[in-house]
């Protein structure tokens, strides 16, 4: 779906993240780490799924700007471990905050950030992907143990968002940090 560079450049692929703090973040990339031997797990909530862009970063950022001065802080709540059946992606549902990341997704992909996903927008953890069609079942019994085991929390304070850019190998960049609700808005 996307064009990879394989040197390590920056191509045309954005998404906008919201990162997972501690300590659940670093359980989280431990588990992935578990699960999925070799990935570069960074946990985080995506907020507008990978997509090309037209318009020059910049100008996606002042987009980004205006848009998420508007936005005040939530909280979201992980809920049990699950797969979308299609692509055999195992994942964390969430159990509260769903509405709200919509409502957030909807607001922000528009103008130049507008893009036809191909699929649904679903907010959700990404513990396993890419997996080997004899591999889903043992890795989704070994995520499903895990975390009704061993998960700290399971909720957290949305307060951040980060716009990354895809640098490759499934490796990313961020590009723009914002805290919500530090900007005053305008009315």
């Amino acid at each position: 779906m996307y064009s990879r560079s394989e040197d390590g450049k920056p191509i045309n692929c954005f998404a906008l993240v919201t990162y997972i703090p501690e300590p659940l973040g670093s359980f989280l990339d431990v588990l992935r780490r578990d699960l999925v031997p070799g990935c570069l797990p960074r946990a985080h909530v995506t907020i507008l799924p990978p997509r090309t862009i037209s318009a020059p970063t910049p100008v996606v950022v002042e987009e980004l700007n205006a848009r998420i001065a508007e936005l005040a802080p939530f909280e979201l709540e992980l809920g049990e471990v699950t797969m979308f059946e299609a692509t055999s992606v195992i994942y964390i549902e969430l159990k509260a905050g769903r509405e709200e990341l919509g409502r957030i997704h909807d607001i922000l992909a528009q103008g130049p950030l507008d893009y036809k996903e191909p699929f649904g927008y679903e907010p959700h953890v990404t513990l396993a992907q890419e997996l080997k069609p004899e591999e889903v079942s043992a890795v989704f019994e070994e995520a499903r143990r895990q975390w009704a085991a061993l998960a700290p929390a399971r909720s957290f304070p949305v307060e951040t968002m980060t716009f990354v850019q895809n640098a490759g190998g499934n490796s990313w960049l961020d590009l723009a940090h914002w805290t919500l609700g530090a900007v005053p808005s305008l009315r």
